[in-house]
């Protein structure tokens, strides 16, 4: 006969069968819900994360201090974190020294530099004036107190003054004188024109003219393991991509790695004119990226030799 008793209910066993609520398909398929799953999950957690920072920064904005600049970092350092890239960073921050502020001069090879430097660096990043148009993007640009430029000749005294008085003001700035975005795996030739800011003219006080610290930055890593010139595409946006497909495409990923490379800080008064600086920090970008980018141990490049004019007067090189 069989055993009278009461039922036992059993209870599923959520270590060993945590998605035991919702079966994901098997095989391939199951692997592209996974995939959609994640990008769909990062995606409102950036949401949820920006929404009371735009409140959060627009505080800090009015009140007098280091609080905007301090917390824009956090914002794009939490940012990263949350679109599943981690951030490795060799060297240091440029401080300045006797009161010269301090320019970062960077690669850039996609939108998300702009987080993964942001996260690393106090700066005010400078940017074209088509950014200044674009939807959503232009309201965080603005709290981040970006500077838009329109890069053409007629303007580079005006915006080159501007610039100057934001770093009077206190302010650090990021550069990225390519002037767009490459595909990744090269350093694309420095504009000279964004180093007009930095150019010593004779008479000039050395103390007006800003120090320029070279950063290298590359996607070094995809699902853990290290990234090579087929990946390049997971993370380089450039061309006609528009930032949501490419933002669907890389957060379908796990393992992802940017490293920053700070190099040793250059002063502009040592090159006869911004042609010969700007060729200068590009040489040291582009071997500090090659580097990382063939995965071989990376440290923080020094400046190469170069003759100081004289920028008290006199000096051909001004002519």
């Amino acid at each position: 006969m069989p055993r009278l008793g009461r039922r036992k209910t059993m209870i599923p066993n959520l270590d060993h069968n945590p998605g035991f609520l919702l079966e994901l398909p098997k095989g391939r398929e199951g692997w592209l819900v996974a995939r959609r799953i994640r990008v769909a999950r990062r995606g409102l957690a950036v949401l949820a994360w920006t929404i009371p920072s735009i409140f959060i920064q627009l505080v800090c904005l009015i009140l007098p201090g280091h609080a905007k600049v301090a917390f824009a970092r956090v914002y794009w350092a939490v940012f990263t974190r949350l679109i599943g890239i981690r951030v490795r960073v060799i060297g240091s921050p440029a401080a300045g020294s006797d009161g010269r502020a301090v320019i970062f001069v960077s690669n850039h090879s996609s939108w998300i530099d702009v987080p993964t430097l942001g996260g690393v660096l106090e700066g005010c990043f400078v940017s074209k004036d088509d950014v200044a148009k674009w939807p959503i993007i232009s309201v965080i640009a603005r709290l981040g107190r970006t500077v838009f430029v329109s890069r053409t000749r007629a303007s580079t005294a005006r915006e080159r003054d501007s610039m100057r008085e934001t770093l009077r003001g206190g302010d650090k700035l990021i550069l990225f004188p390519e002037g767009t975005s490459s595909d990744g795996s090269r350093v694309l030739p420095f504009r000279s024109s964004f180093f007009a800011l930095a150019e010593a003219k004779p008479g000039d006080d050395v103390r007006d003219i800003p120090l320029i610290q070279p950063v290298s930055v590359v996607y070094d890593r995809l699902g853990g393991l290290p990234a090579g010139r087929a990946s390049r595409p997971v993370f380089a946006w450039y061309g006609d991509m528009n930032i949501a497909s490419h933002f669907w495409r890389l957060t379908q990923h796990i393992g992802l790695r940017a490293t920053v490379l700070l190099h040793a800080p250059i002063d502009p008064v040592r090159y006869a004119d911004r042609k010969e600086l700007s060729q200068a920090v590009w040489q040291i970008v582009a071997d500090g990226a090659s580097t990382l980018r063939q995965n071989r141990p990376a440290r923080p490049l020094d400046a190469p030799e170069a003759v100081a004019p004289d920028v008290t007067g006199g000096d051909p090189a001004f002519a």
